[in-house]
């Protein structure tokens, strides 16, 4: 009796364990499935069909469409890994992820809304172009799908990718993602706010908004939050969450993230001289703070930035779709190549100009703290080399520390250099980054065009 039943608990801890195995096998499938990270291609060939890239489409033999482009996707996540070094095909298909893959149902996407403005006068630039050998050189080799540098009102070096790169995916219309040069851009947003009186200023502090009571953003300063330097880095850094970083706050409403990891929650450092840590939530509380503030103006507001800088596409940000959300403004923008520089010039005008925005820009500078890290090449990437930071721009560069440089930079290599001082800019637009393969000439790109005469 013993053996029978030593037996029968044998084979029915056997059959408990493949029952747990195969539940387990199930989630975790289904948790692959549910990240939007399974990097299935149906969507990708739709698009290329849809788009007239027939040259890359045939019909297996099943008669699916199927792509002819050596495609080589990253087993669970959404974007490349900064160190890896992909394939001209591979770096298609993200591209296609980065700029369209959001709005066209791709289940491997997470799809978003949009708060958008339309063009209204766009700003004409004057053209005095030479071809720059070197450009061109970088954007066969490297994954740039745009470079522009304008000396005052005069465009100098022009040149997107050729189409035996990425050419033929990108044009002078093409919406390019920010991936974090957003940041930059809403703090612009926010300087509008706090010029048409819905914002006290910098020193204000976000205590009216009810989603942030309760956790350790109360009572804090404006300024403390667009420095990357609110005392929040045992809850939260660019790497994600500390409790939970397969959590991603960019797909989910503010309420959400502060409800599930902030209620409660206290900064660990003095409220003086409280260290940077740079991560993308703190943009996202700012911009959803001006979306309270603002209300039913909050349209308006976007307008008057955005207009005012004579765009001549539509720009917009990513919208949460979650109809329950509150705080469903995310920093990610996209703009057109020509538009990203009007922007930028608009930034200078201000500044140069002492206007509302330009003196909010200038209180930026005054007030930023130095970041202190050394960094890896993915947290302080090569082409983001500001030894401070200041309202969510990256300030005092090594090379350059005698200019007033404004600088804005995203994942990927994307990047915009203003020289108030010199009214020269430098954008450029860029599918991938690293520090092997995919290293851009950062000193002939970035800082040499800085480095030459004055502009008169």
């Amino acid at each position: 009796n013993m053996k029978k039943n030593i037996i029968l608990i044998l084979t029915i801890n056997i059959l408990l364990w493949f029952c747990l195995g195969s539940i387990a096998n199930s989630a975790n499938k289904e948790a692959k499935l549910s990240s939007g990270y399974a990097n299935e291609l149906t969507e990708f060939n739709l698009w290329l069909k849809k788009n007239n890239y027939n040259q890359y489409l045939k019909e297996d033999s099943n008669g699916n469409l199927v792509s002819t482009l050596d495609v080589k996707p990253f087993e669970n996540r959404w974007s490349q890994p900064y160190h890896s070094n992909p394939n001209r095909d591979t770096l298609v298909y993200y591209h296609y992820k980065n700029t369209w893959s959001h709005t066209n149902g791709d289940r491997n996407t997470y799809q978003f809304g949009s708060y958008k403005v339309e063009t209204a006068k766009k700003y004409e630039f004057k053209f005095s172009i030479t071809k720059n050998e070197f450009v061109q050189k970088q954007m066969q080799k490297k994954a740039l799908l745009s470079y522009l540098y304008v000396e005052g009102d005069i465009i100098k070096i022009d040149e997107i990718s050729p189409a035996s790169r990425f050419g033929e995916f990108v044009d002078n219309d093409t919406q390019l993602r920010s991936n974090s040069m957003g940041k930059s851009i809403v703090s612009y947003v926010l300087g509008t706010a706090i010029c048409e009186g819905y914002i006290d200023g910098v020193n204000s502090n976000l205590n009216d908004w009810p989603l942030i009571q309760n956790t350790l953003y109360y009572d804090q300063k404006i300024i403390a939050l667009i420095n990357m330097a609110a005392g929040d880095k045992h809850i939260i850094h660019d790497f994600g969450l500390v409790k939970n970083n397969s959590y991603d706050p960019d797909t989910k409403s503010i309420q959400k993230t502060m409800n599930f990891f902030f209620r409660g929650s206290e900064s660990k450092e003095k409220q003086v001289g409280k260290k940077y840590n740079y991560h993308q939530l703190l943009p996202n509380i700012i911009f959803n703070y001006v979306l309270y503030k603002t209300g039913d103006d909050f349209q308006t507001v976007l307008n008057k930035t955005f207009q005012k800088a004579g765009i001549e596409n539509a720009v917009y940000f990513n919208r949460l779709k979650d109809p329950t959300a509150e705080g469903d403004a995310s920093n990610m923008f996209f703009a057109s190549r020509y538009d990203w520089l009007r922007i930028g010039k608009k930034m200078m005008y201000d500044y140069q100009n002492s206007t509302c925005a330009g003196k909010y820009l200038k209180t930026l500078e005054t007030n930023k703290i130095k970041k202190k890290v050394k960094g890896t090449d993915f947290e302080e990437p090569a082409f983001s080399p500001g030894l401070s930071y200041g309202g969510f721009f990256h300030m005092e560069y090594p090379g350059l520390k005698d200019r007033t440089i404004f600088g804005i930079s995203g994942y990927g290599g994307n990047t915009m250099l203003i020289d108030m001082d010199n009214s020269k800019i430098v954008v450029i637009n860029s599918i991938h980054f690293n520090n092997k393969k995919y290293k851009y000439n950062i000193k002939k790109l970035m800082v040499e065009p800085f480095k030459k005469s004055r502009v008169k």
